[in-house]
């Protein structure tokens, strides 16, 4: 087993930017539908959370980039990011096979959201 690590850090306010102007293009394209169901929840922080997702998403992309075949192996919603019961964020990851688990953690303040990942790969 081989372990990689991926982060990344993105401006809430970009993301608030093409949610507002794509709206539902922009979410359904990137995100889940539990996704969008949790970032809509937080009400006034939402795209807090929707960027602390995008960078989660992005965060994994960097650390398993290296076994994809090309970029295009996997879609934004291949890598779902979901709380589980304590609130701890659980990534489902869809068309990979090669990964045995993925650990993430997000953090957001009002500018800013990052997340790092760290990939165990078969």
């Amino acid at each position: 087993m081989k372990l990689n690590i991926g982060n990344d850090i993105i401006e809430t306010e970009r993301i608030k930017k093409l949610c507002e102007k794509y709206n539902e293009k922009f979410k359904n394209k990137v995100f889940t539908n539990k996704e969008i169901e949790y970032c809509e929840s937080k009400g006034i922080n939402k795209y807090q959370s929707y960027a602390g997702r995008f960078a989660a998403k992005e965060a994994i992309f960097k650390a398993i980039s290296s076994k994809l075949n090309n970029k295009y192996q996997i879609n934004w919603k291949d890598i779902e990011i979901i709380n589980n019961s304590s609130g701890k964020p659980h990534v489902n990851l869809n068309n990979v096979d090669f990964i045995e688990d993925i650990d993430i953690s997000i953090s957001h303040v009002k500018e800013y959201a990052m997340a790092t990942a760290i990939v165990a790969i078969k």
